[in-house]
């Protein structure tokens, strides 16, 4: 595919999420204009006027671009996710295109093993409760230690983090401070091993399980990640584990987590995501037994759009360059 000069380049971004900080702010575009002023670069602030801007936009950077509107964009070359899961571009009418596809991948990663390892902290030490008994004035020492789990250290104990990727790793290196042992899985049963004790691949996962203290779930969402941590995985772990996820609430059997949780079988969890996002009002898992729940954020920093700014920077310096774009995504693998 021809590549285009900066003076030839129509390069538009557009997100509209009902989460504002998800939609890029004005640091990205002015970063853009700054370094290439010749290039034509178009932020929207929704997806009103969209279609009449694709037909002659050469990059587009958003979170999705669905197949209607990609009929439109007969010139688009490139396509740059603000989003590092792209489960939403996994269509054939963009898999087939030839049009290249982006991520930010590893923005993320820094954000998200600080917010995982407070979640670690957070369930070894039942602040989840310590909250609840100050929001009712009530020094709840006895009824912590009087819990089925006492309070206990993160020292000593297995994390096994499944989707050992950029965020794994950052985890792993925290978690190593911590003095935790750490084990990794991924697709190849192959990664960085300086902080993981061993890296097994996801079909010796069941395997693995029952040895595990904390499993935190950091896989990408592909279809064979759908349900990874079903009723039968998690009844494979070992009766007082815990189990995070901050990857995608479709790694998780939802059902399967609160019935471990009622029943005991689990001393507590985490999840940063959920099958339907916002969670219902009406969902049990508000109320389900030591269950800590954040709404997203563990990719959520200050410094967010800051890193978006400078990922795409340095993928347009290749991209005008003619040289290899990074972070590619890989459609045969869905990430």
């Amino acid at each position: 595919m021809k590549r285009t000069t900066p003076a030839e380049t129509k390069l538009v971004i557009c997100v509209w999420h009902p989460f504002t900080y998800w939609r890029p702010q004005p640091v990205v575009p002015e970063t853009l204009r700054r370094r290439w002023p010749e290039m034509r670069v178009l932020h929207l602030p929704n997806y009103d006027h969209l279609p009449q801007e694709l037909p002659d936009t050469d990059i587009f950077v958003g979170y999705s671009l669905r197949s209607q509107q990609l009929k439109l964009a007969k010139k688009l070359k490139w396509l740059h996710s603000t989003a590092a899961g792209v489960a939403q571009l996994m269509y054939p009418e963009l898999r087939d295109s030839g049009i290249v596809v982006t991520n930010p991948s590893g923005i993320f990663s820094v954000p998200m093993a600080e917010h995982t390892m407070g979640l670690l902290v957070a369930l070894a030490r039942n602040f989840p409760d310590s909250v609840r008994h100050q929001d009712d004035s009530h020094w709840g020492q006895q009824d912590l230690w009087d819990k089925p789990q006492h309070l206990t250290e993160l020292n000593g104990q297995l994390l096994l983090i499944v989707g050992y990727g950029s965020i794994g790793r950052e985890l792993a290196r925290r978690a190593h401070a911590f003095d935790m042992r750490v084990w990794g899985v991924t697709r190849s049963g192959k990664g960085d091993a300086n902080y993981a004790e061993k890296i097994v691949p996801v079909a010796q996962l069941d395997e693995v399980l029952p040895a595990v203290d904390y499993l935190v779930v950091a896989a990408p969402e592909t279809q064979e990640t759908a349900q990874l941590m079903g009723a039968a995985r998690i009844a494979k772990m070992k009766r007082g584990a815990h189990l995070i996820n901050v990857g995608r609430g479709s790694l998780l059997d939802e059902a399967a987590l609160l019935r471990a949780l009622e029943s005991g079988a689990l001393a507590g969890a985490a999840v940063d995501v959920a099958g339907t996002e916002p969670l219902p009002p009406d969902s049990p898992l508000w109320k389900a037994p030591n269950l800590f729940i954040t709404p997203h954020t563990s990719g959520v920093s200050d410094r967010l759009w800051i890193r978006q700014a400078d990922i795409l920077g340095q993928l347009l310096e290749r991209w005008f360059d003619g040289r290899e774009l990074f972070n590619q995504v890989d459609f045969t693998r869905g990430y």
